[in-house]
């Protein structure tokens, strides 16, 4: 299993209407091959900036699955204009999990 870690700096003011667009993010990136879920979380001293946490079957689920697939079009469409700057994605293999 692998963990996608992105960190994503968003317009400031926006997050109303960037957390509204994340429920309907969330429903397209579910229907991906691979996918085994998700968190989204809130920065409480930076406010425009979240972590999506994403859980993935193989990391090519995602870098060649999920990136090259109309579902990515479509997640990126939703959330994409809300980012200030492109998001600092890395993955890590997962060792211990509660």
């Amino acid at each position: 299993m692998i963990l996608e870690v992105a960190t994503i700096n968003i317009k400031p003011g926006t997050n109303a209407e960037f957390e509204a667009n994340l429920q309907a993010a969330q429903a397209v990136i579910s229907q991906a091959k691979g996918y085994l879920g998700h968190q989204f979380q809130h920065c409480i001293e930076v406010p425009s900036r979240y972590v999506l946490l994403i859980r993935w079957a193989s990391l090519e689920d995602h870098t060649e699955g999920f990136r090259s697939s109309n579902l990515f079009v479509e997640w990126r469409a939703l959330i994409g204009p809300f980012f200030d700057g492109p998001p600092n994605v890395e993955h890590f293999s997962l060792k211990f999990e509660n």
